[in-house]
């Protein structure tokens, strides 16, 4: 794969997504654990909107690499990785967000074994590194602007 331009209208789309889900997640009663249990669809609207967040992210991610890097990258995981090793991401960054790269996993693929107390957790003391990274990132491309397609 050659490397090409990022395009700017995908990187408006993930992040726009990726700020609403952080939002719904901000909206859920997270003051304590009881109010986040009261309802019980509160869990499940937050493994979304996490999920959601996180693939967009990744996503982003991905896109980035493949068009800025000409890397083709599947895995999530090597996505979080490949920006850390190419300074699109501080090393901290990458760490956590490869960690969060294997949360998605767990909840799509063993989302049985994802507790609300779990969800809860990630909810009041994670999401801000989902938004480190996502600034780390639009820092990146700004001062990177050369590797940007700005056409509509």
């Amino acid at each position: 794969m050659s490397p090409g331009t990022i395009k700017v209208d995908v990187v408006v789309d993930k992040v726009a997504w990726v700020r609403r889900m952080l939002d719904s997640v901000a909206d859920l009663p997270l003051e304590n654990l009881e109010a986040f249990l009261g309802d019980s669809r509160n869990p499940a609207a937050a493994e979304s909107y996490l999920r959601r967040a996180l693939e967009s992210l990744l996503d982003l991610g991905r896109h980035i690499l493949a068009k800025g890097f000409g890397l083709g990258i599947v895995e999530y995981k090597e996505i979080a990785s490949q920006l850390a090793s190419l300074a699109v991401l501080s090393k901290k960054s990458g760490a956590a967000f490869f960690e969060m790269a294997g949360y998605r996993n767990r909840m799509t693929h063993f989302y049985d074994e994802v507790r609300p107390q779990e969800l809860y957790l990630i909810c009041t003391s994670r999401t801000g590194d989902l938004e480190t990274i996502l600034d780390e990132i639009l820092a990146w491309l700004r001062s990177n602007p050369e590797k940007l397609d700005r056409a509509l």
